[in-house]
C-alpha cells in the first residue's frame, strides 16, 4: 500500500472519529436537554444521558461497520467486472479512456499519451477511476470505521453530561447549551477541513441544528414538567 493509500485511509478514519463525536454531543446533548426540561433530577437526567450514550454507541459502531462493509462490497464487484473487461477487451478499454480524457478538451495527441502512460502504470486503477468515478484502494476498513465510531461517540457524549452535572443547578441547562455550541462549532469545522469543504458555513449549519435539537427537545420536555 502506497503512503497515498496509507494517508487517505487515516484521514478517513479521522472523519469518521470527528463526526460521530459530533453525533454523540448533538444525540446525547438533545436527551439530557430535554429530561432537564421536564425534571431538575440530577440522577434522572444522568441516566437518560447515559442510556442515549450506550444506545448511540452501539448504533453507530454497527452503521458504519455495515455502511463502509456494504461500499467496500459494491468496490470490490466493480474490481473483478473491471478486471475481466480487461482480459476481453483491452483496446476497448483504452479507448474509452482515451475518449475521455479528449471530450474534457485534451488534445488528441495528448489524450493518446496520457492513456498510454496511466493504463502502462495501472490499467485497472485507472479504467475503474474513469468509468467509475473512484479509486481503488483507499477504502475505508468496516472495522477501523465501526472502532472510530465506538470510540468518538462516547467521548462526544461526555461534554453534555459532565456540563449537566457538575454545573449549578440555577446555570446547567444555559451552560450545557453553550458547552455544545462551542464544541459542535469544533466538530464542525473539523469535519468541513477534512472533507475539503467550506468550514465557516459547516461550522454554522452544525451549530444550528445543535440549537433546533436542543431547543425543540427541551420545549417538549417542559410540557411533562
Amino acid at each position: 500500500m502506497s503512503d497515498k493509500q496509507s494517508l487517505m485511509q487515516r484521514n478517513n478514519i479521522i472523519r469518521a472519529g470527528v463526526m460521530g463525536a459530533n453525533d454523540g454531543i448533538l444525540s446525547v446533548s438533545g436527551i439530557v436537554l430535554g429530561v432537564a426540561g421536564a425534571t431538575s433530577h440530577t440522577y434522572t437526567i444522568m441516566l437518560a444521558g447515559m442510556a442515549g450514550m450506550l444506545a448511540g454507541t452501539i448504533s453507530m459502531a454497527m452503521g458504519e461497520y455495515v455502511s463502509v462493509s456494504s461500499q467496500h462490497d459494491a468496490q470490490e464487484k466493480v474490481r473483478h467486472e473491471q478486471e475481466k473487461a480487461l482480459k476481453q477487451d483491452y483496446d476497448a478499454e483504452f479507448e474509452f479512456v482515451k475518449n475521455k480524457y479528449a471530450a474534457s478538451g485534451i488534445s488528441p495527441e495528448l489524450a493518446q499519451q496520457a492513456t498510454q502512460e496511466m493504463m502502462a502504470k495501472d490499467a485497472l486503477l485507472t479504467t475503474v477511476r474513469e468509468r467509475h468515478g473512484f479509486t481503488l484502494n483507499q477504502e475505508l476498513n468496516p472495522i477501523s470505521a465501526a472502532v472510530a465510531s465506538m470510540v468518538s461517540f462516547p467521548l462526544g457524549s461526555i461534554l453534555p453530561m459532565v456540563a449537566m452535572a457538575f454545573l449549578p443547578q440555577n446555570l446547567r441547562e444555559i451552560g450545557t447549551f453553550i458547552a455544545v455550541i462551542i464544541a459542535l462549532t469544533i466538530t464542525g469545522y473539523s469535519a468541513a477541513k477534512l472533507n475539503g469543504a467550506n468550514a465557516k458555513h459547516a461550522a454554522f449549519r452544525n451549530v444550528i441544528a445543535g440549537i433546533f435539537t436542543m431547543v425543540v427537545t427541551y420545549a417538549i420536555g417542559t410540557l411533562f414538567r
